[in-house]
């Protein structure tokens, strides 16, 4: 029996199969799950595409998560698809406009601020709207984030987005924690992704993760990160919650 034997799960943030999420919906489909996979605007014929590399069929629906009624249209889905039921989300979604990104953190407005911290942080808490009334006690949500305990070079305003990330993973579990719904952060490596590739100065990340890390790190396996998103998404964690794991090599335990 696998780890997500009968579980029903939506997936977020598939757009090609080096996205993080597409590895978290192939091993969770290989451990049993059923899945349905969202996606949006351009992306969305992408994600249609990449859905059919999966073993197993998994229909998507559109889902912009700053479009309220586009919550609505997945909950809706989601309910019709899973026969009502809903055991598990990831939250694998993330945007920035290009102001926010770089070397110079003072360049962006707060029209440019706003629309990463909606999409990449507020996001989670809109899943969970979406998705909550769905799921029985013993259900989870999981994010994927990128540490942001540290300043980074060139993430500037999504940095500070995946801070609001973090702290909204722990007064979601605050909050849902009495319903048994847990909620947890992945806080991976570096990974060469559509995504990473949009960070300037990605690059200087992956050499110093190689350097640094005790277990090493590779930029192109998504592995590591998708088997502990799948590891939160079943019941083999049930008394944590708020939490955020750390799946890069030893990175973050280590000093220059």
């Amino acid at each position: 029996m696998g780890l997500l034997e009968g579980k029903n799960i939506v997936v977020t943030g598939v757009l090609t199969d080096a996205s993080l999420a597409f590895g978290v919906a192939q091993i969770a489909q290989a451990e049993g799950a059923n899945l349905l996979l969202t996606g949006a605007g351009r992306g969305l014929s992408l994600t249609q595409r990449t859905a059919r590399k999966l073993a197993g069929a998994a229909p998507v629906q559109e889902l912009d998560v700053t479009v309220p009624d586009h919550l609505e249209r997945a909950r809706a889905a989601a309910a019709e698809h899973f026969g009502g039921r809903v055991d598990g989300v990831l939250h694998a979604i993330g945007f920035a406009p290009a102001a926010c990104l770089g070397d110079d953190f003072m360049a962006a407005t707060w029209d440019d601020v706003s629309v990463a911290m909606h999409v990449s942080a507020y996001s989670y808490k809109a899943l969970a709207d979406a998705f909550v009334p769905l799921m029985p006690s013993g259900s989870t949500l999981v994010g994927l984030d990128f540490d942001n305990t540290v300043a980074w070079p060139g993430y500037n305003w999504m940095g500070v987005a995946k801070s609001a990330l973090e702290s909204v993973n722990r007064y979601l579990a605050k909050s849902l924690g009495p319903k048994g719904i847990r909620c947890n952060l992945v806080a991976a490596g570096p990974i060469r992704t559509i995504a990473a590739k949009s960070i300037p100065g990605f690059s200087d990340f992956e050499e110093a993760w190689e350097v640094r890390a005790p277990l090493g790190w590779r930029v192109d396996d998504p592995l590591p990160v998708a088997k502990a998103c799948v590891a939160l998404l079943s019941d083999w964690f049930p008394a944590t919650t708020g939490s955020m794991v750390h799946v890069d090599g030893g990175y973050h335990a280590v000093g220059a």
